[in-house]
């Protein structure tokens, strides 16, 4: 298992498609948005639920942060699609097949079969400002955006 990234550290870079077919690649961020990654373990399952509908319910004020967020968890695209719909998430759901991207940050469990949640913040600069194990509120990821943005 790959060990976890720690603060600090330049974050794993990665390509993968969002829930719509969009490209998306971690390193395209750089010098332009923080980026909020929440690796979470499935769609539609009550705590998923709950945790992305935070997200969702915080999505402009971590906005005015310079922030963006990507869901990451390895189901297909066409369950990002319902999940999103659904639940009229602003922000996209990416795609990480073969759970590549949860295996570079040490969120791989059960041989990549499973994903630990989790929450990282990527600054600008490409580097890992939080992490964040479990299921934190956006409040306390708000926070962290702010202090990153000098407020």
């Amino acid at each position: 298992m790959t060990q976890e990234p720690q603060i600090g550290d330049v974050a794993p870079d990665f390509s993968a498609t969002t829930h719509d077919g969009t490209p998306v690649r971690l390193s395209d961020f750089r010098g332009k948005q923080n980026v909020v990654l929440v690796f979470y373990p499935g769609d539609s399952t009550p705590t998923c639920t709950s945790q992305l509908c935070a997200f969702r319910d915080s999505w402009e004020s971590l906005q005015q942060e310079d922030a963006t967020i990507l869901g990451i968890n390895p189901f297909s695209a066409e369950s990002h699609t319902r999940f999103v719909k659904h639940y009229q998430f602003p922000f996209p759901l990416v795609v990480d097949k073969g759970s590549e991207i949860a295996k570079a940050y040490g969120r791989a469990a059960l041989f990549g079969m499973l994903i630990k949640r989790a929450v990282y913040i990527i600054d600008k600069a490409g580097k890992i400002a939080y992490a964040q194990p479990g299921n934190p509120p956006p409040n306390e990821v708000l926070a962290i955006l702010q202090t990153l943005q000098g407020k």
